[in-house]
């Protein structure tokens, strides 16, 4: 079974973390060797995770309740959650199906005297061209914020220019993944300075808590590797009808969203050691090699099967998206084949406000129901791809007929 969840970590760099969590550290001097490496004209921040960053940032924004966040209509359920704790309301924007990005009739549609915040998500590794949300963002006066949790590149891509803030994530699922963290790039100084203000108020993750997440991970490494994971599935599809939670639930983010204490944290000098060696020794190649497997299978697909976030020059595939008239059905025949498709069940489509329904985000919702995430990488043999693709095209040709 060619699992569509990969680690992207090293058995070193676990060590290293496990290392640092008995040795211990000047965290305060590490967070600033990463912060200058991140941002050396300064205004870096690392947070425990790009959900904490989202909040540290609402807080220090101060908005009114009930003022008006904006998102790109697709995003993970507890960044929504977190606006909605703060007392504000969170807004669709309506996608194109070709970028994956904000619709700009549909932003327009959206954008309300209550408007404050605009939440913008790069997603599927595809980095959107922000030019005119950004000039648009500044012309009402909106706080634009880059979800770039799943677009890091290395530290030449650090957010787009004219962003307010700009979150990276490094959990579990993520490129060159230190098993948690996040960095932010804030522009203004002010804000900048609040956000810090307020963080160094929070209490530092415990070492104890890190290293048996770290140990936690080392195994997954194995249970994910292709035979193993093959037995694994085989045992789970004994006893839950569909295994795709108890696998995802393994691997999920840093902290179960809860109460805002299980994010309003720092990072522990072991994190800190973990994400600087990443950064460090990150090597674009790897994204070269991903994007060229995409590419492999994107020459195997036919050309009706729909590829969301294609039109977006820079791509580095974080993962392959693909949509299907009956993802369920597309899902059962690529598993019974060997290959782990899976849907995005911890995405939503937002919801708009009750007093906006004309917001309701039509091209986000009826994606969301028909995304597939199909394994591609460069461990992937040729033929295997291959094989993928002859899958794929096969049952949507008889889901068109149908």
């Amino acid at each position: 079974m060619w699992s569509r969840i990969r680690l992207d970590i090293g058995l070193g760099d676990i060590a290293t973390g496990l290392a640092r969590c008995l040795s211990g550290g000047d965290r305060r001097t590490m967070e600033a060797r990463i912060e200058h490496l991140w941002a050396p004209e300064g205004r870096a921040l690392v947070a425990f995770s790009v959900r904490s960053g989202l909040d540290l940032a609402l807080q220090a924004l101060d908005l009114p309740k009930g003022s008006e966040v904006l998102f790109s209509a697709l995003n993970v359920k507890g960044m929504i959650k977190i606006v909605e704790r703060h007392g504000l309301v969170p807004v669709p924007v309506d996608l194109e199906l070709a970028r994956m990005g904000p619709d700009s009739a549909s932003l327009k549609r959206a954008i309300s005297p209550r408007s404050r915040v605009l939440v913008v998500a790069h997603l599927f590794g595809a980095r959107l061209d922000l030019d005119r949300t950004a000039a648009l963002s500044r012309r009402h006066g909106l706080v634009l914020i880059e979800d770039c949790a799943q677009v890091f590149s290395g530290i030449d891509y650090r957010g787009h220019p004219e962003a307010d803030i700009s979150l990276f994530s490094f959990g579990p699922l993520k490129t060159a993944t230190a098993i948690g963290g996040a960095l932010a790039r804030v522009s203004d100084p002010v804000l900048f300075g609040r956000m810090r203000a307020i963080q160094d108020a929070y209490p530092v993750q415990g070492s104890g808590a890190y290293a048996k997440r770290l140990i936690k991970f080392a195994l997954l490494k194995l249970v994910l590797s292709r035979p193993v994971f093959a037995v694994l599935t085989g045992v789970l599809r004994l006893f839950v009808e569909d295994y795709e939670d108890a696998v995802t639930d393994a691997v999920r983010g840093v902290a179960q969203l809860g109460s805002p204490k299980k994010i309003r944290k720092r990072p522990c000098f072991a994190l800190l050691a973990v994400l600087e060696r990443r950064l460090r020794r990150f090597d674009a190649k790897d994204l070269d090699r991903r994007a060229a497997a995409a590419q492999r299978l994107d020459r195997h697909l036919a050309p009706g099967v729909t590829r969301p976030g294609t039109a977006n020059p820079v791509h580095s595939y974080w993962v392959y998206p693909m949509l299907a008239d009956n993802p369920k059905a597309m899902i059962a025949e690529l598993r019974r084949a060997g290959f782990d498709g899976a849907q995005q069940t911890r995405s939503q489509a937002v919801a708009p406000p009750p007093d906006r329904p004309d917001l309701a985000p039509v091209v986000a919702a009826e994606a969301l129901t028909r995304l597939i995430v199909l394994p591609c990488y460069p461990a992937m043999p040729d033929h295997e791809v291959a094989r993928e693709a002859e899958i794929v095209n096969a049952r949507s040709a008889r889901q068109a007929a149908e």
